[in-house]
């Protein structure tokens, strides 16, 4: 199973994502800890993503979806992921189709949570 979590802080996504990774036993990956771990490994990536970072900026798109490219090459993301709050815009959804495209996976869904009563 192959996720995409959405929605805004505080929908649920972190909960929702933690059932699932009980349920199925596979990885919850968030663009945080992947950038941070990108960063301890001392990566191409997470050295740019450093250097970005102490500077207080926004790590760019293509950085993080390499991150990302590169986390879900790990073999326990080999029988599925829940990316948790990854795509953000428009840019890294185009750009994760095509890492996904490239690799021969589909994702499974794609979750938009909402909050709030209907409209």
């Amino acid at each position: 199973m192959r996720l995409v979590l959405l929605g805004p802080p505080g929908a649920g996504k972190g909960t929702q994502a933690t059932r699932i990774v009980s349920r199925f036993g596979i990885p919850q990956l968030s663009t945080g800890d992947m950038l941070r771990d990108a960063v301890a490994s001392c990566s191409s990536s997470g050295l740019r993503a450093k250097h970005i970072m102490d500077r207080g900026e926004l790590v760019p798109d293509d950085v993080v979806v390499s991150v990302v490219a590169n986390r879900i090459d790990h073999s326990d993301a080999a029988n599925g992921f829940i990316l948790d709050g990854f795509p953000r815009t428009l840019a890294q959804a185009q750009a994760l189709d095509q890492e996904l495209k490239n690799r021969g996976i589909k994702l499974s869904a794609v979750l938009d949570l909402a909050v709030g009563g209907p409209k």
